[in-house]
């Protein structure tokens, strides 16, 4: 009786202790791969990109945000991202409020074949891009303009009702990103 006891006990404890050492990995991992977060510019917002876009040119951001507006143009796709700014584990989360500078627009270029068939299903996405310039926000003659990123990495959240899913797309940058040569009048980069 005593042997099964211990035999039960023994079993309880390489559990839980399996358990601890998974959940403590799990802590400790982040959401991104690290050579985009040593790569990548620390702290820049999208407050600070948009007053200071010279500064930052060709250099590899990292911002959250919803897709809310989707532009094919030949084989690339440019994706306007509402904002949303990122936590330390780079969880993208609404600004505290929609008025605010941070609640802006941005665009992410890419290849469409680079993005997984399910993009539209996320809920909110993590963009690790490299600063490619900026674009008119909108066709009227006094809109602010907009960041443009060339993707690197993009981490696609689901919805946590529906989905609890993560997507991840990388881009191979051996291939040259450019805005494609008819999209210069509406997608034209300063």
């Amino acid at each position: 009786m005593r042997m099964g006891r211990d035999r039960v006990l023994n079993a309880v404890r390489s559990s839980a202790t399996a358990i601890g050492v998974a959940c403590l990995l799990s802590a400790c991992s982040s959401t991104l791969p690290s050579q985009y977060i040593h790569r990548a510019e620390p702290g820049v917002t999208l407050t600070m990109l948009a007053s200071n876009p010279d500064r930052y040119r060709d250099k590899v951001v990292i911002l959250g945000g919803v897709i809310v507006e989707e532009k094919q143009m030949d084989d690339h796709l440019f994706l306007r991202l509402r904002n949303r700014p990122l936590d330390k584990d780079y969880m993208p989360h609404r600004p505290p409020s929609l008025e605010s500078p941070e609640a802006g627009h941005y665009w992410v270029m890419m290849r469409r074949q680079d993005l997984p068939a399910d993009y539209r299903q996320w809920a909110r996405v993590t963009v690790v891009g490299q600063v490619a310039g900026l674009r008119p926000g909108s066709a009227e003659p006094k809109s602010e303009s907009e960041p443009v990123l060339a993707a690197l990495y993009l981490r696609g959240w689901g919805d946590a009702v529906m989905n609890n899913g993560v997507t991840t797309a990388t881009f191979d940058r051996n291939y040259s990103m450019s805005v494609p040569k008819g999209a210069r009048g509406e997608f034209g980069l300063q």
